[in-house]
């Protein structure tokens, strides 16, 4: 019998509303340490062969659960019922809250702060991924259908969708601290939802 592994992943809030609404079924992550260091010593045609092997983020049919921004309710008073006749709930999430929305300002009322992605506890995790491909491959050689399965936007902002999409994707890659310029190797990593 094989062992399912899990692993933390983190996302941000909007990339969570995106998984949530069915629109984010891949992530790409740098490629760092020894996998690193195979790229150097061996043919990217090796490294991709290997992919499933070496990718620390894990290998087909492994799981990643979510690690998201989140309020732990107990003991606010504030713990509430999403379904009338259920239990109440926990835990809150930023993706579900957006700034200045009506919840929003309510959380600020109570005093409620958010805590880091970094921090919540896997008790508090509502989504698990199960991995389905890996594989590697330069940060700049993803196409328009892969940018679009990151969870980006197809509204069109100019009037080149495809640029708009290469620009999107360029300023998210940059905002989480990457340089586009160095056209890094990536880890591929597509995923379908288990839960919710």
């Amino acid at each position: 019998m094989t062992l399912i592994k899990e692993r933390p992943i983190l996302f941000s809030a909007p990339m969570v509303r995106a998984i949530l609404e069915g629109r984010k079924t891949v992530t790409r992550l740098p490629v760092k340490g020894a996998a690193s260091k195979w790229l150097i010593d061996f043919t990217p045609e090796f490294v991709a062969d290997r992919a499933n092997d070496l990718c620390p983020h894990g290998q087909p049919g492994d799981r990643l659960w979510v690690r998201e921004t989140f309020i732990d309710l107990r003991g606010t008073g504030v713990e509430h019922r999403p379904d009338p006749g259920g239990p109440l709930q926990r835990y809150a999430y930023a993706a579900d809250c957006r700034p200045g929305s009506h919840s929003d300002e309510a959380r600020k009322d109570f005093g409620l702060k958010y805590k880091p992605s970094i921090h919540m506890p896997r008790a508090a995790c509502r989504i698990l991924l199960e991995i389905t491909d890996v594989r590697v491959e330069r940060l700049q050689d993803i196409s328009t259908e892969q940018i679009i399965a990151e969870g980006l936007s197809t509204a069109l902002r100019e009037h080149d969708a495809e640029v708009d999409l290469r620009r999107q994707w360029r300023d998210l890659w940059e905002s989480t601290g990457g340089d586009w310029e160095a056209n890094q190797w990536v880890w591929v990593v597509e995923f379908k939802r288990v839960t919710p």
